[in-house]
């Protein structure tokens, strides 16, 4: 897949995410989702039982910002040590810091109220978009962006791709379930997250093809 395709592909999920999250905003923010929004946390918080709550619990925790960040050093980690790839790095943690950055920046422009309905655990701050499913999204969207180039086998790669889409899936129901975030707030981190992602990932292969471009232009020069 050359560095052009992957350019465009970057770019297009990029724009696409940032509609889609721009329209949900909108009716977030004139309050006429709010129905859609009960429904939901009805139905998901109906399956309610012992074992699924503590595996609800569990998949929160995966999300959390202190989780993210020691698996983001272990992935910094094994991309220095073991595939020695610096400029991935690069983009590994510009995508990682950014990402709060953009979650509280939206957080702070919405200011929504947390749901008051019935929670499982309790939490203060905005509610759109999640900073757990933010978390999720950009975690492992770019753990599977980079690996995804160094596993050569297809049904490896798809097994990367399904667990990655489990985690990111679970870890915003469990927020649901558990009682601290409205189905769009979720919906909506994913998108935001997406937006990021895709300019991110956009930007980086921007900045290798103009990188090869230099080293051609050396070698025939």
């Amino acid at each position: 897949m050359n560095l052009k395709f992957q350019l465009s592909v970057a770019f297009t999920i990029c724009l696409f995410s940032l509609s889609l999250f721009s329209l949900l905003s909108y009716f977030v923010h004139s309050h006429d989702i709010i129905r859609f929004d009960s429904r939901v946390i009805s139905v998901v918080q109906g399956w309610e039982s012992g074992w699924l709550t503590t595996l609800m619990k569990f998949l929160s925790f995966i999300g959390s910002a202190p989780v993210i960040i020691i698996n983001s050093l272990i992935l910094l980690f094994f991309l220095y040590k073991v595939l020695d790839h610096r400029r991935e790095l690069i983009l590994f943690i510009g995508v990682m810091v950014g990402s709060p950055i953009l979650n509280f920046i939206l957080k702070e422009l919405f200011k929504r109220a947390r749901p008051d309905f019935y929670r499982l655990v309790e939490i203060s701050g905005y509610s759109f978009p999640s900073g757990h499913a933010v978390n999720a999204v950009t975690f492992y969207g770019i753990l599977t962006f980079l690996l995804w180039r160094h596993i050569p086998v297809r049904w490896e790669r798809m097994v990367l791709f399904v667990l990655s889409g489990m985690m990111i899936l679970g870890i915003g129901l469990s927020r649901i379930y558990l009682g601290v975030h409205y189905p769009t707030d979720i919906v909506g981190g994913y998108f935001a997250s997406a937006t990021w992602l895709g300019f991110a990932i956009g930007a980086f292969h921007r900045f290798m093809e103009r990188q090869a471009l230099k080293y051609e232009g050396l070698k025939t020069g």
